[in-house]
């Protein structure tokens, strides 16, 4: 009795562990269930914070991938070319199946870990929220100012990002994820049986475009691969998602059905998609197949991009709300505090996605600008800085597979520095000439973004 009440006085103590056997390559400890070191004691009239099942862990890590990232594979393989950007986008998948995994690793070692990635998911939501705006101009016809749309997205994103655990959010998860998933292979499979795009001459013979290798300048390639990285970079979620699973060890298995499944959806919704539609497909990618397809795709799609966006708002504001409220009783029950702190979370977190999904918006230029700025900088430097923190004490005793570890977690630091510094240098520059371009979207404005 007196050690728990130590443990229920000091969070960040260590919890008691037991050894388990190994379930798909996760550590051999269970950390206790019950004290959790984020939540502390889940009270009975309170939220539950421990009730993700391995099945919506993948559910909620599709749809942090899933969703904008699959919209902006085809206009990046227009940039690079098909090769090229076939190849880089395996290369970029696999560097984040790394870092996911060392999250997962990290976190059952580290269970007072909660995130680290409150900045970064608010840009993202600035992204959801700008894509909602998209697809409510397409399915209307441009009904009303874009700026109007960009709100009422902003006020529906709040609304369901408010909702407290991610338990709850799964059933949201699993909805949009459907969507998102009929409604680009609608557009995969009308660029298919059309014989050229809706936005290609219509009076003369013409030829899918597609460029095998392109030569695109260095801000153009390096922002496109920074839309890659954005694509595949839902690693910084994994703390927030691992802390709420009913039972952690099971990460892994989640993560490789999640991460193979968004990987072979990207490569094949961007080949084909550009295949067919060559230098006049669209991004989002939706608007690749004509007007009336456009109409039907986004709407479909509508629930997916809400769920989207609802996750990437619910991440910050819980990371936020329980900075605040740690070692507090108000974190885990219903109380007035409890409540005003967490709606003020979420109205908060919200409220910077809208500026940022009003001043930047144009989806290619702010999602490059995401992988570049935020994206590589919390999804690789500190992965290669965890496995260093964890296992440096073994280099006495260094083996060549710690030899090459290490070597690799130094590389993916280098790596992730080059990208934030080269990445975020091509989507300036793609937002600067965007804003300059004849007609060009400008910040609030009425103008109709989804043409």
């Amino acid at each position: 009795m007196e050690k728990q009440a130590k443990l229920a006085d000091d969070p960040e103590a260590p919890l008691p562990i037991r050894h388990i056997p190994s379930q798909m390559g996760e550590i051999l400890e269970d950390h206790h269930a019950t004290a959790n070191s984020v939540f502390g004691e889940v009270a009975e009239d309170g939220p539950n914070y421990h009730n993700v099942g391995w099945l919506g862990t993948v559910a909620l890590m599709m749809k942090t991938q899933i969703g904008l990232g699959v919209l902006s594979i085809p206009s990046v393989f227009h940039t690079l070319g098909l090769v090229p950007g076939v190849t880089l986008l395996c290369v970029v998948s696999g560097i984040a199946m790394w870092t996911s995994y060392i999250v997962g690793v990290f976190k059952l070692k580290h269970p007072q870990v909660y995130g680290i990635d409150d900045a970064y998911w608010i840009f993202v939501a600035g992204s959801g929220i700008l894509g909602i705006s998209i697809s409510l101009n397409a399915v209307s016809g441009h009904g009303t100012c874009t700026a109007a749309f960009v709100a009422i997205s902003a006020v529906i994103s709040f609304a369901f990002a408010s909702i407290r655990t991610l338990g709850k959010i799964t059933w949201v998860a699993w909805l949009g994820l459907v969507c998102i998933i009929v409604a680009v292979f609608t557009v995969v499979v009308s660029v298919g049986i059309q014989d050229r795009p809706a936005s290609a001459p219509q009076d003369e013979p013409w030829k899918a475009d597609y460029k095998i290798i392109s030569s695109p300048s260095f801000a153009e390639a390096i922002a496109a691969v920074s839309s890659l990285i954005f694509a595949c970079s839902a690693t910084p979620a994994y703390f927030s998602i691992v802390a709420e699973m009913r039972d952690p060890r099971l990460f892994t298995r989640s993560l490789l059905v999640s991460q193979i499944a968004a990987n072979a959806l990207y490569l094949v919704v961007g080949i084909v998609t550009y295949y067919y539609c060559g230098s006049y497909v669209a991004s989002p990618a939706l608007g690749s197949a004509g007007p009336l397809i456009k109409r039907i795709s986004y709407g479909i799609a509508l629930p997916g991009l809400v769920a989207s966006t609802t996750i990437f708002l619910h991440l910050p504001s819980k990371y936020i709300f329980v900075r605040i409220l740690r070692r507090s009783e108000h974190l885990t029950s219903n109380t007035f505090i409890h409540w005003c702190t967490w709606l003020s979370c979420t109205f908060g977190a919200t409220l910077v996605s809208y500026i940022i999904a009003s001043g930047i918006p144009v989806f290619n230029n702010l999602v490059s600008l995401i992988g570049a700025l935020l994206g590589a900088f919390l999804a690789y430097q500190p992965t290669g800085c965890m496995w260093l923190y964890d296992n440096w004490k073994f280099r006495t005793d260094r083996t060549l597979t710690w030899t090459l570890m290490a070597c690799w977690s130094v590389f993916i630091i280098v790596i992730g520095t080059f990208m934030t510094v080269a990445g975020t240098y091509g989507a300036i520059v793609g937002i600067i000439e965007s804003l300059q371009a004849s007609g060009g979207s400008k910040p609030w404005t009425c103008v109709d973004n989804s043409i």
